[in-house]
C-alpha cells in the first residue's frame, strides 16, 4: 500500500458498487463521472490492487472489491450514526431540518402546513424532499419522514397520525359533460384515470368482482401528481384523498363504496434526532398540521 486512501475515494468506491455504474455513482454523489472515475483509479493506486474489471458495459467489481464493500458500507453507517448523535446533541433555535414526504403530500398538503410551521419557527430552515421512495432516515437522507406505511426499524421514533380515506374523484366540468356515476357498474363506463405499470387499481377492482384490464383506463400514468392534475383538468375520474378533493375547487368526491383501504400516515424520525430542539419542534408542528388535515379527511363522503 502506497498511502492510506482519503475517505472521499472510499465513498466513490461504495457508490459505484451500490449504483452499478460510474454514471449512477456520479448522480448519487453530485459529482461528475470523470471525477468518480479518477477516484477509483486513485484508490486502486493507493491500495496497490485492482478492484474493478473494465468491460464494455462499465466497471465490474472483482471479489476483492465486494469483500471491501461490506466494510466500507458499515463505516458509512457508523459515520451517519455519528452525525445523528451530533445533531441530536444540538439545542439551538436555528439550524436546518430536512423533511421528506410523498409527492402528493409534499405538493398539495405540506405547503399549507409549512406556512404555520414557519410562523412558529422562523429561524429554522426547512429542506423538503418530495419523493415516493423510502428515503433512509438511518443514513441521514432526511431528518423527518411522512410515511404511508409503518416503519419497522428499532432506531426510529414513529407516530401513527391517522388514516386518510381514498375515494373516486372527478371535476364538476367532467361530470357535467358525462353525467355522474351512481353505481360501480356506471363507474367503469366512464373515462377512468389509472396507473401505467402498477396493477393496484385493477387488482382491487377484481377483488370486488369486476374483471377490468388496462383498456378500461384510457389515461394512465405512474406519477400520482400528474394523475391528480389530469383529474383537476376534467379529463376523467381518478382516485385520491378525500380531504384533498374537498379542498380543491371544482372537484367532487363521488359517494361510491369501493372498499379501498384507507392510507395510513406515520410521522417518523431517528430516536437520537428526537432530542434535538429544532427537529422536535418541527416534528411536533408538522404533526399538528397533519392531525388537522387527517381529521378533516375522516368525515363521510357526501354528494354535492
Amino acid at each position: 500500500m502506497n498511502r492510506e486512501p482519503d475517505w472521499s475515494l472510499w465513498r466513490s468506491f461504495a457508490a459505484v458498487i451500490s449504483e452499478g455504474s460510474l454514471s449512477g455513482a456520479a448522480r448519487s454523489l453530485g459529482l461528475s463521472q470523470p471525477t468518480v472515475g479518477r477516484h477509483i483509479e486513485t484508490l486502486e493506486a493507493d491500495l496497490g490492487i485492482g478492484l474493478f474489471e473494465r468491460t464494455l458495459t462499465g466497471l465490474k467489481p472483482n471479489p476483492t472489491a465486494l469483500k471491501l464493500y461490506e466494510s466500507v458500507r458499515l463505516a458509512q453507517s457508523s459515520l451517519a450514526e455519528a452525525a445523528i448523535l451530533a445533531a441530536g446533541a444540538q439545542d439551538e433555535g436555528g439550524g436546518t431540518v430536512r423533511l421528506t414526504a410523498s409527492t402528493m403530500i409534499s405538493n398539495y398538503v405540506l405547503p399549507g402546513i409549512l406556512r404555520e410551521v414557519r410562523a412558529l419557527h422562523p429561524r429554522i430552515a426547512i429542506e423538503t424532499v418530495p419523493s415516493d421512495s423510502a428515503e433512509n432516515l438511518l443514513m441521514r437522507e432526511a431528518d423527518i419522514a411522512i410515511r404511508m406505511f409503518r416503519p419497522t426499524q428499532l432506531e426510529l421514533v414513529t407516530r401513527h397520525l391517522g388514516d386518510i380515506p381514498l375515494v373516486p374523484v372527478a371535476h364538476e366540468d367532467y361530470l357535467a359533460r358525462r353525467g355522474r356515476p351512481t353505481t360501480l357498474d356506471d363507474l367503469w363506463t366512464h373515462d377512468m384515470l389509472g396507473f401505467d405499470r402498477s396493477d393496484a387499481i385493477i387488482s382491487h377492482a377484481r377483488s370486488l368482482g369486476y374483471d377490468l384490464n388496462r383498456d378500461y383506463f384510457p389515461l394512465r400514468s405512474d406519477n400520482q401528481t400528474h394523475l391528480w392534475e389530469m383529474v383537476k383538468a376534467g379529463l376523467g375520474i381518478g382516485f385520491g384523498q378525500l380531504q384533498l378533493a374537498r379542498r380543491t375547487p371544482g372537484l367532487v368526491a363521488l359517494p361510491l363504496e369501493l372498499n379501498i383501504p384507507p392510507m395510513p400516515v406515520w410521522l417518523t424520525t431517528h430516536r437520537e434526532l428526537f432530542t434535538s430542539h429544532r427537529i422536535r419542534a418541527i416534528y411536533d408542528a408538522v404533526a399538528a398540521g397533519l392531525d388537522a388535515y387527517i381529521n378533516g379527511a375522516t368525515a363521510p363522503v357526501s354528494p354535492r
